[in-house]
């Protein structure tokens, strides 16, 4: 099995194969692991398990230990169920899924880092948005989290995940870009508008910083999953309307990269910078640790 350097590389050898992006997805895992398709396919519906599980366990509107998230997801899911919404039923689930599964995030609960904690809202939101809108099967759930899976590998290759070393961009742009490619693909759309729409959501989250507030993966974590989620749902619109982007999704993704190595320490998950030095993030440091930030 060759390696992989950019998405485009996944795209051209699926094509010259006669096959899906997952279905070449499911083949470089199980050559990579050194498992069979049939394993690795078990192994991700393992985790899609967990991922819609974090969802129900954030719908029960836990707080987390410093009491600043929980309950955000269950809101915002009643308001949609009373009709208050602006958005449709799936741009509502998404975001009140996104919500939940982070929130399950800073109360302990099970999650997947899809592709880190602190962004793993966003793929469990869009996809059992998904599945409960489009009637998706499991099969295709799990052909989308391979495709997923391939756009992160190059992600992987070509910039980074952490905040730490690329800001939020790198963490909830990651996961963002990552749902809208395996989306888009799972919605029918051919496998060039498909890495578009992954291209338009690194574009328009380009520069994102990490900061948060007192340290914990919370605030503004836990809100951002949820707009994320909802770039991606944007640029899949986008791509299924025909629009395209100008800039290549791996040129995005390079872009990324750059972008985060140009990021001063304090706007990298130190926080010491953006949201949490602001007066409210400094006092919630101060209430939450006992002592001055």
């Amino acid at each position: 099995m060759r390696e992989f350097d950019n998405y485009s590389d996944f795209i051209d050898e699926a094509e010259k194969q006669g096959m899906t992006i997952g279905k070449l997805a499911i083949e470089y895992e199980a050559y990579q692991q050194d498992k069979t398709a049939e394993e690795v396919k078990t192994i991700m519906q393992a985790r899609a398990q967990v991922m819609m599980e974090a969802v129900l366990d954030g719908l029960q509107g836990r707080k987390s230990l410093s009491g600043l998230v929980g309950g955000a997801g269950k809101q915002f899911q009643k308001y949609m169920i009373d009709g208050k919404a602006l958005c449709n039923d799936f741009y509502g689930k998404t975001l009140a899924y996104s919500l939940a599964a982070n929130e399950a995030n800073a109360c302990m609960g099970r999650i997947v880092a899809s592709p880190t904690a602190g962004s793993c809202g966003i793929m469990p939101g869009i996809f059992l948005a998904a599945k409960e809108c489009f009637d998706l099967t499991e099969e295709q759930i799990i052909d989308g989290l391979f495709v997923a899976g391939a756009v992160g590998v190059i992600i992987g290759k070509k910039a980074c995940f952490a905040g730490a070393e690329g800001g939020c961009q790198a963490e909830c742009g990651s996961a963002a870009a990552m749902s809208a490619v395996a989306l888009a693909s799972m919605l029918g759309c051919n496998n060039q508008a498909a890495s578009d729409a992954g291209a338009i959501v690194f574009k328009n989250l380009l520069g994102l910083v990490c900061d948060p507030v007192a340290g914990l993966v919370e605030v503004p974590c836990v809100k951002r999953n949820a707009a994320s989620a909802l770039m991606a749902l944007m640029a899949v619109d986008m791509v299924r309307a025909g629009i395209t982007s100008t800039i290549p999704l791996d040129e995005t993704i390079d872009a990324m990269g750059a972008v985060g190595a140009m990021m001063p320490a304090e706007l990298r998950e130190t926080a010491r910078g953006g949201l949490a030095v602001t007066p409210t993030g400094l006092a919630i440091a101060e209430r939450v640790f006992g002592k001055k930030s």
